[in-house]
């Protein structure tokens, strides 16, 4: 994905504050060299942030009429608006390595055995996965096949086919569990008690 920044000469609150006003959203771009303060059409932006990819993939940043390859680090948005605040950019190249949060998108649930046979439902346990791998290695998303899945097991993160040069960054357990099938609970049949009889009858009024 392609996008257009601008240089921003002026900082500080005050000079952020008016940029926001006129539509535009102050951000920084790092590393590979010298930072660089930018800004961007917060309409653009705003839509661009809606699609995974921007989020998850090697973005061609155009500034000056020269053309980066950047990763979003960061966004700030506003506490109940829907506005951008300010955006972090990070320039790569082929050899920078970096640790990114990607997507899992989950395929062949509704033919695995757990689903089809069983009449499980599968929690999705984790739905990002941290990786680390050179920048041009960077997939966009993971894909997880959950067509063997059975009843009573789970599929782990050692479990996905990652591609070459993708190695998963896991902390406390070394092999979490990404999708578990759970078995349907039963149904409670509930049997209205009958009334007690205590051998008195009423007398009726005479």
């Amino acid at each position: 994905m392609k996008f257009t920044a601008f240089e921003r000469k002026l900082q500080g609150t005050g000079a952020s504050r008016r940029l926001r006003v006129s539509g535009k959203v102050p951000g920084i771009v790092f590393g590979a060299g010298e930072p660089a303060t930018i800004e961007l059409d917060h309409n653009a932006l705003f839509h661009a942030l809606k699609k995974e990819a921007f989020h998850s993939t090697i973005l061609e940043m155009e500034l000056n009429g020269k053309v980066d390859q950047v990763l979003l680090r960061d966004v700030q948005f506003h506490p109940y608006k829907p506005q951008v605040l300010h955006v972090d950019f990070q320039r790569v190249d082929d050899t920078t390595k970096i640790t990114k949060k990607i997507p899992l998108h989950f395929v062949g649930e509704e033919n695995s055995p757990a689903v089809k046979t069983d009449k499980c439902t599968v929690d999705h346990v984790i739905t990002v996965l941290t990786i680390t791998c050179l920048a041009k290695q960077l997939p966009e998303f993971i894909e997880v096949d959950l067509s063997g899945l059975t009843l009573g097991n789970s599929l782990h993160i050692n479990d996905l086919k990652l591609p070459a040069g993708v190695k998963p960054v896991v902390h406390g357990k070394p092999n979490p569990a990404v999708a578990t099938a759970v078995a349907p609970k039963a149904e409670e049949i509930v049997v209205a008690a009958a009334p007690v009889d205590d051998g008195k009858k009423k007398k009726g009024k005479k």
